[in-house]
C-alpha cells in the first residue's frame, strides 16, 4: 500500500472512529443478549435519548462558540416545576403549562446570554452561577418538595404516539434535522462557527458576536425547557431534582460526537451519534445488569478516549 493510500485509510478511520465504536458496541451487546437487538429495545433507547438530545443540541451550539453551559440540568428542573405548578393551579388550560415551562427555560438561557455576551463573564463562571441559582428557584417553586397531583392530561405530552413514535422522539428527530440544516445552510450557522473559530476576526468581518452568543445561550435554555416539560410529563410530576447531572451528559455527548471544546469545530450529526452511542451503551449495560458504578467508569473512559482522539487528530493536521 502506498504512503498516500495509507494516509487516506488513517484519515478515514479517524473521521469515522465513533461510527466504528458504535457498530462494535451494537455487535457486542447483540451477541451477549437476545433482548438487545429488538424493535422494542430500540424504541426504549430512542425514548431515553429524546430529552438528552434536546439539551445536547443546545450544548452543541454553545460549545461551537467556544463556550460551555453548566445550567441545562437546573434549567430542566425550573421548567418542569413551572409547568407542574401552572398545571396544578390552572387545570382548565392544557396549553398554558407548555408555554410556561418553555418560557421558563428560555428565560434562564437568556440570562446566561446576557452574562456571557454583555457582561463578558467567562461561560464557565456565568453558567455555574446560573446552575446554582436555578436549582434553588426550582426548589422554591415547590416549597422544597415535588409538585404532585397533576391532571392526567399533563401526561399526554410525553406519552402520546404519532405514527408509532412518542412525541419526545418526534421532537428529537425534528430537532436534529432542523438544527443540522440551520448550521449547514444558514447565515446564523456560519456565524456560530466563525465566532467559535476566532471571535475577534468574526467581529472585524462584521459579525455581531455578542448577538450570536446571546442567541446561542437562549436557544440552549429553550431546548432545556422543552426537555424539562417532556421529562415531567413522563412522570406526571414536578420533582425539583429533575435533570440533575444532565449537563455533564450533554457535554459528554457533544465531545464524543467530535466537537472541539475550543470551539469552531463539530457537527449536529456528530452530537446525535455521540448521544445515541451513550444511550446505547447505558441500555446494553443495564440489560447485562452491570452495576452503575462500573457504567460510570466505562462512560468516563469513553469521554477521555474521544478527547484524546480529537487532540491527536488536531496535532496531526497541524503537523502536516
Amino acid at each position: 500500500m502506498s504512503k498516500l493510500n495509507s494516509e487516506k485509510v488513517k484519515n478515514f478511520a479517524i473521521r469515522y472512529a465513533m461510527v466504528w465504536v458504535m457498530l462494535l458496541i451494537i455487535a457486542f451487546f447483540s451477541y451477549k443478549s437476545g433482548r438487545f437487538a429488538t424493535l422494542d429495545n430500540l424504541q426504549n433507547i430512542m425514548i431515553a435519548a429524546a430529552p438528552f438530545a434536546l439539551i445536547a443540541l443546545g450544548q452543541t451550539l454553545v460549545i461551537l462558540t467556544g463556550g460551555i453551559d453548566l445550567s441545562p440540568g437546573s434549567t430542566i428542573a425550573v421548567a418542569a416545576m413551572t409547568g407542574a405548578w401552572v398545571s396544578v393551579n390552572v387545570r382548565d388550560n392544557w396549553w398554558l403549562p407548555i408555554i410556561a415551562a418553555i418560557l421558563a427555560g428560555t428565560i434562564v438561557g437568556m440570562i446566561n446570554g446576557v452574562l456571557v455576551a454583555n457582561l463578558n463573564l467567562p461561560p464557565f463562571i456565568a453558567t455555574l452561577g446560573t446552575m446554582t441559582a436555578a436549582s434553588g428557584v426550582a426548589y422554591a417553586i415547590g416549597g422544597g418538595a415535588p409538585i404532585n397531583g397533576l391532571p392526567d392530561s399533563y401526561g399526554w405530552i410525553a406519552n402520546t404516539r404519532l405514527f408509532g413514535l412518542t412525541i419526545p422522539v418526534i421532537a428529537m428527530i425534528l430537532g436534529i434535522v432542523i438544527l443540522a440544516v440551520v448550521m449547514k445552510r444558514t447565515v446564523f450557522g456560519m456565524q456560530v462557527y466563525a465566532v467559535g473559530g476566532n471571535a475577534e476576526a468574526a467581529g472585524i468581518a462584521g459579525i455581531r458576536t455578542k448577538w450570536v452568543l446571546f442567541r446561542v445561550y437562549a436557544i440552549s435554555g429553550l431546548l432545556a425547557g422543552i426537555s424539562g416539560l417532556m421529562l415531567s410529563s413522563r412522570v406526571i410530576s414536578g420533582p425539583p431534582s429533575l435533570g440533575q447531572g444532565f449537563e455533564l451528559d450533554s457535554i459528554a455527548a457533544v465531545v464524543i460526537g467530535g466537537a472541539s471544546l475550543l470551539g469552531g469545530r463539530g457537527t449536529v450529526w456528530g452530537t446525535a451519534l455521540g448521544l445515541l452511542l451513550m444511550q446505547t451503551l447505558n441500555n446494553g449495560l443495564d440489560i447485562l445488569t452491570v452495576p452503575t458504578y462500573w457504567q460510570s467508569v466505562v462512560k468516563g473512559l469513553l469521554i477521555v478516549a474521544a478527547v484524546s482522539v480529537d487532540v491527536w487528530s488536531t496535532k496531526r493536521r497541524q503537523d502536516s
